[in-house]
């Protein structure tokens, strides 16, 4: 299973932001690649190429979505990155205002999206919905079929499922100090199921009688 990440930022002094001594598109690069994020893709007009100068060396590939709408924008960027790895099975939506989602959550979304293949997913902190958007490739052209609009839009319209994660940068973005987020909570249980019961089997069976 192969999951991708696509992330689009409002604009090159969004993405150049300072975020922790790092520019916030590459600390969200550095994120989705910690969390198992493959490939990475980062849509967004960048003519001088400072978005690019900032990801050199990272596994990130910037493509241009040209005058697209948000929605076009995601598009573009989902199908650079199905074109990069074809067996993508499945890929992040991650606006660029989304700075401080953790790697934890990007895992956790993986793992989601194993039980459950062919769901739109959304992690949640205290019941509020946050980002990235975890899209099944099979879904494209649902969410995402639309010549124009916000993606906002296009998923008020969508099924989506959402799990508890506990991430505070999942809901809050860049308007919010990384020091002056809430804790970090963690998934109330484990995303992919409770853990196996190593050698519970093995005790239900009685023990053979020793002979005297």
């Amino acid at each position: 299973m192969t999951v991708g990440a696509v992330i689009v930022p409002g604009g090159v002094a969004e993405a150049l932001a300072d975020a922790t001594g790092r520019p916030a598109v590459r600390r969200i690069v550095d994120s989705a690649w910690a969390g198992g994020a493959l490939p990475i893709v980062v849509a967004a007009c960048d003519p001088d190429d400072h978005i690019a100068a900032a990801l050199e060396g990272s596994p990130a590939t910037v493509v241009d979505p040209g005058k697209a709408s948000e929605v076009g924008t995601y598009r573009v960027g989902v199908e650079a990155a199905a074109g990069l790895v074809r067996a993508m099975s499945a890929v992040l939506l991650w606006p660029g205002r989304m700075t401080w989602t953790d790697p934890e959550t990007v895992t956790s979304l993986i793992e989601a999206h194993g039980r459950s293949p062919g769901e739109l997913i959304r992690p949640r902190r205290a019941g509020e919905r946050g980002w990235p958007v975890l899209l099944p490739v099979a879904q494209l052209d649902h969410l995402l079929g639309a010549v124009g609009g916000s993606l906002e839009g296009a998923l008020a319209s969508s099924a989506i499922a959402s799990v508890e994660l506990g991430d505070p940068g999942s809901v809050l973005g860049a308007e919010v100090a990384l020091d002056d987020l809430p804790d970090y909570a963690g998934p109330p249980e484990p995303v992919g199921g409770p853990p196996p019961e190593w050698g519970a089997a093995a005790a239900e069976v009685p023990e053979p009688e020793l002979e005297a």
